[in-house]
């Protein structure tokens, strides 16, 4: 580099340090630094969320038959549920175990097998899963085989290629609760996540939307049940005063769309400023206008804020989240981004639609909180969901598994 390049390269960088202190953004300079610091120590060949052991072992141009242990009358069903460990709160985790508890009380024997990819504490997941999610069955290690099953379950792509390449007898089955090739850059890894929707399992999917895509595109054989609701958490209060709104932010979750959600909250903050704004999921630290950043906290407390909010900001760029269904019960009415599979999904009158832009959305909420006749639309949203229990999401789900199950046995 000769001398006047390095003098091109110093006025070009002193000019973008004096407009950052000009408009005094430390933070965007924080950010900066930050950025540019994990650019250089990121590590070049990111470790892939599942082995590749796996992906090599797996030929999806021969697709293997499984066979199944014989289905004895008055005999209870083995289910072999295959998932990477949990954290306590996780979203795809607590419907898992909500199915799982309601197949437990009606016969099923479950096992859990975790796919452990990081090596992490078995013991410790283990613990979380019994005292968190209040399951008492088997829990093993995919690093050994798994015993026979009527059913065998992958709950998450990476674990799809496991259950594919383990040779005990069970038929295969997925459980989808969104497509996750979404959830990557286009790619390798985003086709990988993909592949696993090409190896012959019966999908059982989190909404229509999901069934219908994953037939339509891959023609995989796939059945649906229906979102339930937590109703004895989330409800409404007949006391409560409405002061707020409330809005679902995951900055890490790209599929929650939260830069657009934090532009509509700002267009809304400038116009009513009188209005309480709730923040939950992750803590924000300062935004440019004024917030209530509560983070993460218990169902217990969101029911509380849902209470206190007349309507909350909710979106989803893939399938949708419980999020709206717990708003609706608490007398909140979600405004969602217009989207096919959220009207499929959530399929409810109450729930507000806006186009995907920050005005759109921001106009929706306000008028919301400007609707004279709220109290009524409330309760009626409110009333809108009260019979939609978990149970019957679990009874769905058990007569897919019979169904299918009986089906191959004919076959």
């Amino acid at each position: 580099m000769n001398l006047q390049q390095v003098s091109n390269q110093f006025g070009r960088r002193y000019r973008q340090l004096r407009k950052f202190l000009s408009r005094k953004e430390a933070r965007t300079i924080l950010d900066l630094i930050r950025t540019t610091a994990a650019e250089h120590i990121r590590p070049k060949n990111v470790p892939l969320p599942v082995g590749r052991d796996q992906v090599l072992a797996a030929d999806l141009s021969h697709p293997v038959q499984f066979l199944i242990p014989d289905i004895l009358p008055g005999k209870p069903l083995h289910l072999n549920w295959v998932m990477v460990p949990p954290g306590p709160g996780s979203g795809g985790h607590t419907t898992i175990f909500r199915i799982i508890r309601y197949l437990e009380a009606h016969g099923y024997i479950n096992r859990v097998y975790f796919y452990n990819v990081y090596e992490a504490d078995h013991q410790y997941y283990e613990s979380i899963i019994r005292n968190f999610y209040d399951f008492h069955g088997y829990v093993g290690k995919m690093e050994r085989e798994m015993e026979d099953a009527h059913a065998v379950i992958a709950t998450a792509w990476a674990t799809a290629y496991p259950v594919f390449n383990s040779r005990c007898r069970g038929k295969r089955f997925y459980f989808v609760q969104d497509y996750e090739p979404y959830f990557h850059s286009v790619g390798a890894i985003s086709l990988m996540a993909e592949n696993t929707y090409r190896m012959g399992f019966h999908a059982i999917t989190a909404g229509k939307w999901l069934a219908q895509k994953l037939n339509a595109e891959f023609g995989m054989s796939a059945d649906s049940f229906d979102f339930g609701c937590d109703t004895s958490t989330y409800c409404r209060s007949g006391n409560s005063i409405r002061s707020g709104l409330v809005f679902y932010a995951r900055p890490e979750a790209t599929r929650r769309g939260f830069e657009l959600g934090l532009l509509a909250m700002e267009i809304f903050a400038a116009r009513r400023p009188d209005i309480d704004l709730h923040f939950y999921g992750d803590k924000m630290g300062k935004l440019p206008f004024r917030f209530i950043d509560h983070g993460h906290i218990s169902p217990a407390k969101l029911n509380e804020i849902y209470n206190q909010c007349y309507a909350g900001l909710s979106l989803s760029l893939t399938n949708v989240s419980l999020v709206p269904h717990e708003m609706l019960a608490a007398g909140c009415i979600p405004v969602v981004n217009d989207a096919v599979q959220n009207r499929i999904v959530l399929d409810n009158s109450f729930v507000r639609y806006a186009s995907p832009y920050p005005r759109a959305l921001a106009d929706e909420l306000e008028a919301l909180v400007t609707n004279q006749a709220f109290d009524s639309l409330s309760q009626a949203a409110a009333a809108s969901v009260h019979g939609t229990t978990w149970d019957h999401a679990g009874k769905t789900v058990d007569s897919i598994f019979r169904h299918s199950l009986a089906n191959h046995k004919a076959s």
